[in-house]
């Protein structure tokens, strides 16, 4: 590929030496100045895939704002922002975060210093826009990451309006590892003839993962859950609850089990989500119960088994919180409970997963 020496040193300390089939088919398209429209399975080397190109697009020497990436969590954007300042770091390129749930002051200080790349979730860019402490004019590169949340109605009004804030001739690209036609359609208006990558279209699980799908009576999942945290490996396990109430408690009986375990779920402030999550990469509490705020672009190396303790409510939400493991490649195992009054659900997850799962009663399993 055409790419800068700083840009290939920083990509050799990461130990790449080749690119994932969406970075292979991407970059070339975003260097030549296409918009783009990019769909890969989670854990495909998405992030690599634009920040390739904007850290080779943006120009050290003028201190404003020219790479703006938006992204639906404030754990996807500490992650995005990380690979992103590797590759900055040998061009002199200042990156800024910008996200909710701390105090603005070191982000104010940031951006009056002068930052070339944000990388920011809607809320707290469309803050910073409003006071007058962020300039979009001058952006070149704009990124909307996890692009089908980010255009769903939870964001579409903030991204919309941070978007109005940017220049019509900037570049535009759209990644995200599910791409329903709306979202297509949807972004029609913000993008010019965009190149159209698609890695893996079929809207489904990575094929490294193995499933095992257990019917159950819900009296028996805590003892369930147990038996599979107790014979589980070195690798970290994530249990997918469906409410913040529901998780904080299930961790809590986990905690008083005994099992080294931590929470995440959406009320929590942004340093204690910062530490659970630090505790959970580190391995000092290997088993993470998180509700579907985990489900979006969080990596972690290495996650070995992921059990939706609770079904999820969509098969988007499905695909992504089974493509926390089997990332890169490497061999993942995803194990889902179904009580009796949850049958209906999971029919229209097969149904629009268009996959039907090999299950077996948890009794029987056990026997």
């Amino acid at each position: 590929m055409p790419l800068s020496d700083p840009t290939k040193a920083a990509i050799s300390r990461m130990n790449i030496s080749e690119p994932t089939p969406i970075q292979d088919k991407s970059i070339p398209h975003l260097l030549d100045g296409r918009d783009l429209v990019g769909q890969a399975r989670t854990g495909s080397g998405k992030t690599l895939a634009f920040a390739v190109p904007m850290v080779e697009k943006c120009d050290p020497s003028m201190k404003k704002v020219q790479g703006l990436v938006l992204v639906p969590t404030r754990e996807l954007a500490i992650q995005v922002a990380e690979v992103t300042k590797a590759l900055a770091w040998n061009h002199r390129l200042r990156v800024t975060l910008l996200y909710g749930g701390r105090s603005q002051k070191p982000e104010f200080d940031a951006l009056k210093r002068g930052t070339h790349i944000v990388v920011g979730t809607p809320g707290r860019t469309l803050d910073h826009l409003r006071q007058g402490t962020l300039d979009l004019r001058s952006v070149r590169f704009l990124v909307l990451d996890e692009a089908d949340e980010m255009l769903d109605r939870g964001f579409a009004q903030d991204v919309e309006a941070i978007i109005g804030y940017t220049p019509s001739e900037r570049q535009t690209a759209l990644l995200s590892s599910t791409m329903p036609a709306w979202v297509v359609k949807t972004a029609r208006k913000h993008l010019r003839n965009p190149a159209k990558v698609s890695v893996d279209a079929e809207l489904q699980a990575p094929p490294t993962v193995h499933h095992m799908v257990y019917t159950i009576e819900r009296s028996q999942k805590i003892g369930a859950l147990r038996t599979l945290l107790n014979e589980r490996e070195d690798s970290p396990v994530i249990v997918f609850g469906r409410t913040k109430r529901g998780v904080r408690k299930l961790a809590r009986q986990l905690d008083t089990l005994g099992y080294p375990v931590g929470a995440l779920q959406g009320n929590l402030s942004q340093s204690a989500r910062e530490r659970v999550m630090a505790d959970f990469r580190s391995g000092e509490s290997p088993i993470l119960v998180a509700t579907n705020v985990a489900a979006r672009g969080i990596d972690v190396e290495g996650v070995g088994q992921v059990i939706n303790y609770d079904l999820p409510d969509s098969e988007i939400l499905f695909t992504h919180r089974v493509g926390r493991t089997g990332r890169m490649g490497r061999a993942g195992e995803a194990i889902t409970f179904i009580t009796p009054d949850e049958e209906k659900k999971w029919g229209q997850l097969e149904r629009s997963l268009d996959i039907r799962f090999k299950r077996e009663t948890w009794k029987d399993a056990m026997r």
